[in-house]
């Protein structure tokens, strides 16, 4: 069989092999390279080096062991246990700059910069820091290389935030009431306590909830760290009050059911509200399109209208931040100490919501004893 390239085998090798016999040499190896291109590279070398009498199988040449690549310190972070989401893409990316082959030693910022735009070629700033500079950030840190990543410009997004005011808040926690009890107390934590929707809907179970102490215990968060959640006392009455989830109808108990009214009963329906199992989920909601359907009709209702952008349930983690500024005074590291924040950079957006100390000292800036022409009447 003459000297030729195998393709890469799923499951088997990821890399051309080289097998066959030239000029009564034969040769069994990896090209050592998922790339065509250098694989024949490779090929040819081979070739070059039969017909010089310099080709000695691999395993009669003593090599250098390898630096460990970017693949290498990959895998060694995910059996440590670190975070899998977004490391498979940047893994199987191939090309010029991608970082799977490169040597560790070999990764400085400019190629972590190509490396980002070759998998992400329009990704906005937001995206490329969250789904490629911060994976292999971990990745490299793991290793026990300390290279100070560079960001992308506008990593941080805009700071720009709407927030709710209070007559708008209670008009939305009116209207989430008036859809469905359980909603409404739902988006009343959710303003009260600024929690994720995920925490909100993922991790909080009844177990966690301790009225006596006005906490929700929170196992583990977006962070992966447990956190206490301070409920208000608002918060805290309106879970003593909340009534069971509704019995649906069934078509046993005689006469016409319209469409939809009958059906599987909600887990819990009945038993009071606090007197469910403990290791049930506090409410019963999953992240999707119906529940921001009903934010969006709790929304309409109370007439607020907000940007496109912040039209989801984050608007009552933003009104928490502000509230919590405004009304309870607190700067940016005293919202970071809540623990809803880990980054006092993440918490700093809040002071943008009032005008500071020093610019409302305009007020004590001098003004006319007659008012103007165009001022009168005001």
């Amino acid at each position: 069989m003459p000297l030729s390239l195998r393709p890469p085998r799923k499951g088997k090798t990821p890399n051309y092999e080289i097998r066959g016999t030239y000029l009564g040499v034969y040769v069994e190896r990896t090209a050592g390279t998922p790339e065509l291109r250098v694989a024949k590279r490779v090929l040819k070398g081979i070739k070059e080096a039969i017909e010089r009498g310099e080709y000695r199988k691999r395993e009669e040449v003593a090599e250098a062991p390898k630096p460990p690549t970017f693949a290498d310190a990959t895998l060694a972070y995910l059996k440590a246990g670190g975070e899998a989401k977004f490391l498979g893409k940047i893994i199987e990316a191939t090309g010029d700059h991608a970082l799977r082959d490169k040597p560790l030693a070999e990764i400085d910022q400019l190629a972590i910069d190509n490396a980002a735009r070759g998998v992400y070629p329009l990704a906005p700033a937001t995206t490329l820091n969250r789904q490629f500079y911060t994976p292999v950030s971990a990745v490299l840190k793991h290793a026990g290389i300390e290279l100070k990543i560079k960001r992308p410009k506008g990593w941080r997004g805009s700071k720009a935030t709407e927030w709710l005011e209070p007559d708008q808040a209670f008009a939305v926690i009116r209207e989430a009431y008036a859809i469905e009890p359980e909603f409404g107390l739902f988006c009343l934590t959710l303003l009260y306590t600024g929690m994720r929707l995920g925490d909100a809907t993922e991790e909080a179970i009844l177990r966690g909830l301790r009225l006596e102490q006005a906490l929700l215990y929170l196992g583990a968060t977006k962070n992966s760290e447990p956190r206490p959640v301070h409920l208000p006392p608002i918060v805290v009455e309106a879970f003593r009050k909340q009534r069971p989830r509704p019995v649906r109808p069934s078509k046993g108990t005689g006469g016409v059911l319209t469409n939809g009214a009958a059906g599987r009963n909600r887990a819990g329906a009945g038993v009071p509200f606090l007197e469910r199992h403990p290791d049930e989920k506090l409410f019963r909601f999953c992240k999707g399109g119906r529940l921001y359907k009903m934010l969006y009709l709790a929304l309409d209702r109370a007439g607020v209208v907000l940007p496109k952008r912040m039209r989801g349930f984050h608007i009552f983690c933003h009104t928490y931040g502000t509230w919590m500024h405004r009304y309870g005074g607190l700067d940016t590291y005293g919202l970071t100490r809540t623990g809803r924040w880990k980054d006092p950079d993440s918490a700093d957006r809040y002071k943008h919501t009032m005008a500071s100390a020093e610019a409302r000292r305009a007020d004590l800036l001098p003004v006319p004893a007659a008012k103007p022409r165009a001022l009168k009447g005001l």
